[in-house]
């Protein structure tokens, strides 16, 4: 603090989330003049590596954006690929997929609850000193982690980068038996830890605190979307997968490696947990409805400090979903089709952990990529991230700043922002003399 009036917050390095970025606030008299989101990690460059490369490399390529949702990039460059060459997986192709994308929820999901946000609640700097006074606690929330890695080792070929996909489908498809016996003896007793995850985050002291951001979710008429679905907004706005880019407007800002992005006409937006919650709430299995009743929680969620509890629903249902999955399995035979290529577009759009994640290829005849574009959720969210922290902070200037730089911290880990997935090649003007 440098003058009783004057004000400002910085943490240079985010603790708890994943990647690097930083925050900064700014308060003149009684008034926040200026907040940012700072993601300095650097840029990858993804969309340049991808140009000039086949049709058939995005998924192995672009689950290297991220260890912690690979499956997301694989499953959306395959739809965007397939799309392009007009192809349509069958359907038990697509459900082991959907399979496949459960294991992730339920990792990502688990390592955000357990280990970077309860901390938080629960008064811990980190989950090692809060295991120490919860180590049943923090033993469940390892249980959940192994149970998602599980599905994505077996039906993935690892847990990390699964090496089992590809566009079309998978190299190899598990059996019967070895999908019956991970339910047997890994998810069921995990469904019955995700049960007590809700009900534990439940009880955790949450602040009140509510947003105002337009949602964005996919929608699918038949299920929860998790895999597939259309854009759709909670004003009512809807479009399909290949009109994304005409509707969500990306920019560029000094103080972020990661671009802005907007619902054109309309301005920031949210997307994630509280976004598909909130419209697709009646499409959540029974078994995950009655957890989220049980927990407080109504049909939406306004609150961002309480998508810590959207998550653990979110856990239930991926898990319960994975069951029914397993009991209805069928091996895919074969396990893959043909994706002959052909000059086109493709689209594809999944809802990764943190969000709706859009993938656009352009493909020439033998299959070369022309361009690429990937819009990540956290690049999505960051401007509501900004808004929400200014208002935030304005109305806790009475706190004193590591209380009110702390309570900031915390604030955005609600979002679980993905900062890696973020980062994005900014354009470079060079002026020479």
């Amino acid at each position: 603090m440098t003058h009783r009036n004057d004000r400002s917050l910085r943490v240079g390095a985010l603790a708890r989330v994943e990647g690097e970025g930083a925050m900064y606030v700014r308060v003149d008299g009684t008034t926040v003049t200026d907040v940012r989101l700072q993601i300095y990690e650097p840029p990858r460059f993804f969309e340049a590596f991808l140009r000039g490369r086949g049709h058939a490399e995005p998924p192995d390529i672009t689950a290297r954006i991220c260890g912690i949702c690979p499956v997301a990039y694989q499953m959306s460059a395959c739809l965007a690929i397939e799309d392009a060459c007009g192809v349509q997986v069958s359907e038990p192709i697509a459900e082991l997929r959907r399979l496949l994308y459960c294991g992730e929820w339920v990792a990502s999901h688990a390592l955000h609850v357990y280990l970077l946000h309860a901390p938080d609640f629960l008064g811990y700097p980190s989950v090692v000193e809060m295991a120490r006074d919860h180590r049943g606690a923090v033993e469940r929330g390892l249980a959940l982690k192994k149970a998602g890695n599980a599905i994505l080792e077996l039906v993935g070929g690892r847990a990390i980068h699964p090496i089992n996909v590809r566009v079309g489908g998978f190299y190899h498809a598990p059996s019967a038996d070895e999908l019956r016996m991970l339910a047997r003896d890994t998810l069921r007793p995990a469904l019955d830890h995700a049960l007590a995850t809700v009900e534990w985050v439940a009880g955790f002291p949450l602040p009140d605190f509510t947003i105002d951001h337009e949602l964005l979710a996919l929608a699918d008429p038949q299920r929860y979307p998790i895999d597939r679905g259309e854009p759709r907004t909670s004003t009512g706005r809807s479009f399909p997968v290949q009109d994304f880019e005409r509707h969500v407007v990306e920019t560029q800002v000094p103080h972020s490696t990661a671009m802005h992005a907007q619902l054109a006409n309309a301005g920031r937006y949210l997307t994630g947990p509280l976004a598909r919650y909130a419209l697709n709430h009646a499409a959540l299995s029974p078994l995950a409805r009655h957890a989220a009743a049980a927990a407080g929680l109504g049909q939406r969620c306004d609150n961002p400090f309480r998508s810590i509890v959207v998550r653990a629903v979110e856990i239930v249902y991926a898990l319960d979903e994975a069951l029914r999955l397993i009991e209805a399995y069928q091996p895919p035979e074969p396990s893959s089709v043909a994706v002959p290529a052909r000059s086109a577009t493709g689209y594809g759009a999944t809802e990764a952990p943190r969000g709706v994640l859009f993938h656009r290829y352009e493909l020439d005849g033998d299959g070369t990529i022309r361009s690429a574009r990937i819009v990540p959720p956290t690049a999505q969210n960051q401007p509501s991230i900004e808004d929400d922290l200014r208002r935030f902070v304005q109305d806790r200037l009475e706190l004193d700043d590591e209380q009110l730089t702390a309570q900031c911290e915390q604030a955005i880990r609600s979002y679980d922002p993905c900062i890696s997935c973020a980062t994005h090649f900014l354009d470079l003007t060079v002026e020479r003399t």
